[in-house]
């Protein structure tokens, strides 16, 4: 998990980067709107294909083939995935390009009434969609690798993304007539930087991507098995955060642009932890599921929960104590201004609230999928996008965008509980005395951490400072806090500080 972490620390440090280049020559206008809807449909394919259904689908099946230790059939699997992932993502694309401009009605129907919007809109997705192609075969190659033990290269891929999308702003952008566009075809170069970095990777275990076509394999049948109904059962979330950006288009200008950015904050502290525990433990519990190890996996789960707890819950309440000052020391220059700030500040506000939700099913969902069970997720995914698309109804006309972000949130808890509540039946694992005490314990510390922070917020605010100077007035300000949580968690026993330790020193 220490790679894992290690290299999503560093993407996240890049995107955050990228979104600072982004606010300041874009801000919250119809150039940025566009962008972020145009971004959002290939990261949503990725998000629920990709990292979604595909990986969880296809890592259980060919660690089983790897198990049984015959090369020429693993290779036999790789080769056959690859080619049906390859023809039926370009058929996707192909489509998509054709009926580009019906797409983006359905995506975002409240930009028909702004026509340059709209065509914009439509250019800029255009653009970005065979992204989901080359993304797809990334993760297809991550799930490779991850299951060979070789964390590190599918690690470091995603901060390729970022780097070509600052190149693409800072050093394309000024040369375009619509400087928009510069990003555009940064997603796109990112992709092509990604999949050709995982390559040599692939040649070096002997499972390089070959042309096989064999729509019969058993192999591929009992991936697309999985993979249908794991798309809502993993990628519950995402299909809500799409339904936001579909009912934020009908919102002021500006809104899906505060939605991005504030879910942009959430997603540092969520890669950090829960993605990374998430990827790392799949292999891991589809391994004791083979074997019928349930005591293991049961074991594994804990400690798993333990550590988004002991993580997560100090990020929650860092994040929302410190939310304002972030946002305007990361964002608020250029064209993104003091109002855009309060705005995203809010939405963060909300989104930050589910930070812990949305870990927890980045853990619990694996445990399903390594025992190869996609209807109990997929049921429970559809009563979670039913829950949001009922409170986005409900929320969003008194709360505007932030009540489409705690939507979300309220519907992620849902999943979350009903996914704990479940496994108690399927495998007889239930939240023990342990973790219980982890959650009291870490919510004592968080409290002495809330109020240090709350403190140190206020004098941030005071004083008119430059831009330099306010960010090492808040970091101060995050150190003094996180040391206030650590001294506090150690003074309470706290054992999850050791193998914290241990799990971040282990490749």
């Amino acid at each position: 998990m220490g790679t894992i972490s290690f290299f999503t620390l560093v993407s996240r440090i890049f995107g955050f980067v990228r979104d600072v280049v982004i606010a300041r020559g874009f801000g919250s206008g119809m150039g940025a709107d566009a962008f972020f809807v145009a971004f959002k449909l290939p990261n949503f394919l990725r998000r629920l294909f990709a990292e979604g259904a595909m990986s969880t689908a296809f890592v259980p099946v060919f660690s089983d083939s790897l198990a049984r230790g015959n090369v020429e059939e693993t290779r036999e699997v790789v080769h056959t995935v690859f080619t049906a992932l390859t023809a039926a993502l370009m058929i996707l694309v192909v489509l998509a390009e054709l009926g580009m401009p019906w797409l983006i009605l359905v995506t975002a129907p409240g930009f028909s009434d702004q026509p340059e919007k709209m065509q914009l809109a439509i250019d800029l997705t255009r653009i970005t969609f065979p992204y989901i192609l080359l993304i797809s075969l990334v993760s297809l190659a991550g799930g490779i690798l991850n299951s060979h033990k070789r964390f590190a290269i599918p690690a470091a891929t995603p901060v390729l993304l970022n780097v070509f999308l600052i190149l693409g702003a800072l050093l394309l952008s000024p040369l375009l007539e619509e400087p928009v566009m510069g990003l555009a075809w940064g997603v796109l170069a990112g992709g092509v930087a990604q999949l050709a970095l995982q390559l040599p990777a692939l040649s070096r275990i002997g499972m390089s991507f070959r042309l096989r076509w064999d729509p019969r394999h058993p192999a591929l049948r009992r991936i697309l098995k999985l993979m249908g109904p794991s798309i809502l059962g993993v990628s519950a979330v995402q299909i809500n955060l799409l339904f936001d950006i579909f009912l934020a288009s009908w919102l002021p200008e500006g809104s899906i642009s505060y939605l991005y950015y504030a879910d942009r904050l959430v997603e540092f502290p969520l890669g950090l932890i829960g993605i990374a525990m998430g990827t790392a433990i799949l292999p891991a519990l589809s391994a004791k599921a083979a074997v019928g190890d349930l005591k293991g996996m049961g074991t594994d789960l804990s400690f798993a929960l333990r550590m988004v707890l002991f993580i997560n819950l100090p990020a929650t309440v860092g994040l929302l104590v410190l939310r304002e000052p972030i946002l305007a020391l990361l964002f608020q220059r250029g064209a993104f201004d003091a109002a855009a700030t309060d705005l995203t500040s809010r939405a963060l506000f909300a989104y930050g609230l589910g930070l812990l939700a949305f870990s927890g099913i980045k853990v619990l969902a694996p445990a399903y999928y390594s025992m190869q069970d996609t209807r109990t997720p997929v049921r429970f995914g559809l009563i979670s996008v039913a829950v949001n698309m009922a409170c986005n109804v409900i929320l969003m006309f008194p709360l505007q965008h932030v009540g489409l972000a705690l939507a979300t949130t309220i519907a992620a808890y849902v999943n979350a509980f009903l996914l704990l509540v479940h496994l108690q039946r399927k495998v007889g694992f239930r939240p023990g005395r342990e973790l219980w005490v982890t959650a009291l314990k870490t919510l004592a510390a968080c409290l002495a951490m809330g109020a240090t922070l709350h403190y140190g917020g206020e004098l941030y605010l005071t004083g008119d400072l430059g831009t330099w100077a306010r960010a090492l007035r808040l970091l101060a300000v995050i150190a003094v806090g996180c040391g206030v949580f650590f001294v506090t968690a150690r003074l309470l026993g706290c054992r999850e500080m050791g193998e914290l330790r241990a799990a971040f020193s282990r490749r």
